[in-house]
């Protein structure tokens, strides 16, 4: 591990979530406490039910692709690479792109290979390639440094910002376009999740997914795509990233490690990567699905590792959880929340955790601690600061 930390600048965002297309979007509906979330029928075993679910809405440039996957991905890179831009930020002449991946194509599959039989052309059997809106993207920009997935199920977006924080310490980039996208809340995805006892479809958003809180049964499907911008020297950043880590428990295909020693190990990591204690950090923005086992790890980290005064939020229970999408989403939330000075947390339902933000508060500043972990044993954590 690299024990001195090197700071890297969020210069640019942009989103496509539930709450619609753009940045400003995401940031309004979660500024008024409002749910990304609506009932979508063609739910349930039959597919005749309707369901909770934070879906990305129909939109975007039909020459970015064939699907909301590819439009949406092109949108919020786009706007990331605009806003980064309008910010001051010119590109160096090795931009790099990152694009964290999980599912990928799901409507364009369940498209091709049910209602066409598998019947499809050379030209739109590429369009499922994850290959394909990378290379279309890079063409758009001329862009001409690596480009490559990263996949690690819920903490992809973490595993993203830190892959791209060792290209640009190693100098093999000037500047990363980061993208995280999973549009993966297809009938046949959601109907597996509830299977397994984690997502909830027939509850309103704020009762059904309660994090560090009393009755909470789990979460609620989200979907987005968000862009990033990073590089070092930009002049009016959202915030910065100091440092982090990742492990793996080694343990099981969906649970947590009972003793929780990877994971707050991972914590532990991060804040050394970072150059920080554990008193420095001011906010957890947690994983925080609403799962007793994720509740569990970070209650324990939080109160192992953190400040008695670490206040902790999660925005799961309104944008709905992301899936390899969410921690990226959750970063960009925090960043946006330097800017506009406010912590969007969704307001309280029952007893639970003292340190548990209850609605929107004033951010006053302070490291933020970002926590994510993934299906199948991913821990990650890193370490957010507001702008110098």
């Amino acid at each position: 591990m690299i024990s001195q930390h090197s700071e890297i600048e969020i210069g640019g965002i942009g989103a496509v979530t539930g709450y619609g297309w753009g940045r400003e979007a995401l940031w309004e509906g979660l500024a008024a406490s409002e749910l990304a979330a609506t009932l979508v029928d063609g739910h349930g075993p039959d597919q005749d039910r309707p369901a909770w679910v934070a879906r990305v809405p129909e939109g975007g440039d039909p020459a970015d692709g064939p699907s909301r996957f590819a439009r949406s991905m092109r949108a919020a890179a786009r706007e990331a690479i605009t806003d980064a831009e309008d910010r001051g930020w010119t590109p160096g002449r090795r931009v790099g792109l990152l694009h964290a991946v999980v599912l990928g194509e799901v409507d364009l599959w369940r498209e091709f290979y049910q209602a066409r039989e598998g019947r499809v052309t050379i030209r739109e059997y590429l369009a499922l390639m994850p290959s394909t809106p990378m290379s279309t993207f890079m063409k758009e920009f001329g862009f001409h440094g690596p480009a490559m997935n990263v996949s690690a199920m819920c903490a992809s977006g973490n595993a993203g910002l830190l892959t791209a924080k060792a290209w640009l310490d190693a100098g093999i980039v000037d500047d990363v376009v980061f993208v995280a996208t999973d549009l993966s809340a297809s009938p046949e995805n959601l109907l597996h999740f509830e299977r397994l006892g984690v997502t909830i479809t027939d509850t309103e958003p704020l009762d059904a997914c309660r994090p560090f809180q009393e009755g909470s049964r789990g979460f609620i499907m989200g979907e987005a795509s968000v862009g990033m911008v990073l590089s070092r020297g930009l002049s009016t950043p959202y915030a910065q990233v100091l440092g982090g880590a990742m492990s793996h428990d080694a343990h099981h295909v969906t649970s947590i490690e009972p003793s929780l020693t990877e994971v707050t190990g991972c914590v532990a990591d991060a804040l050394a990567n970072s150059g920080v204690k554990g008193g420095d950090i001011r906010y957890l923005n947690a994983h925080g699905p609403g799962t007793a086992q994720c509740d569990r790890a970070e209650a324990r980290f939080c109160e192992d590792l953190l400040a008695a005064e670490t206040e902790i939020y999660s925005v799961k229970p309104l944008v709905g959880h992301c899936q390899g999408a969410a921690s990226a989403v959750e970063v960009a939330v925090a960043a946006l929340g330097y800017r506009h000075g406010l912590i969007p947390a969704p307001p309280r339902r029952a007893p639970g955790n003292p340190r548990l933000l209850d609605g929107p508060t004033p951010l006053t500043g302070g490291l933020t601690l970002k926590s994510s972990i993934g299906m199948g044993g991913h821990n990650s954590a890193v370490v957010l600061a507001p702008p110098q």
